[in-house]
């Protein structure tokens, strides 16, 4: 019988995407663009897709709040971008949110990915 592993904590959806090589970070840079720290890659919205988000919250407290974006490029690279909830965010950059906005989305199943 097969046992299907859950995937519930940050860290181990992090872990999973390290052990299969996709633990490509994209972080904003200081010229308004998305930067993949793993590929050095430059990016603008149109180069990325979000394949899938997760959201994660806290017990009790409200900074634990973190959310982690699935992206695919336009080459089919799989990375991620990682930031928290509202004020609590870590990206400085004042374009991060327009930037995120104009990424489209295509939501899909992963399974595939996570095998």
């Amino acid at each position: 019988m097969e046992h299907s592993t859950e995937m519930n904590t940050l860290s181990q959806i992090l872990e999973k995407l390290r052990q299969k090589g996709l633990d490509n970070e994209i972080k904003m840079t200081d010229h308004g663009k998305m930067q993949g720290v793993g590929l050095n890659k430059i990016y603008n919205p149109e180069d990325l897709k979000i394949i899938k988000t997760y959201r994660f919250e806290g017990d009790s407290d409200p900074g634990d709040n973190s959310v982690l974006y699935l992206l695919e490029d336009k080459d089919g690279n799989i990375g991620y971008i990682m930031d928290a909830y509202g004020m609590y965010s870590s990206q400085g950059n004042l374009g991060f949110d327009d930037f995120l906005k104009k990424i489209p989305t295509a939501d899909r199943d992963l399974q595939e990915l996570f095998k």
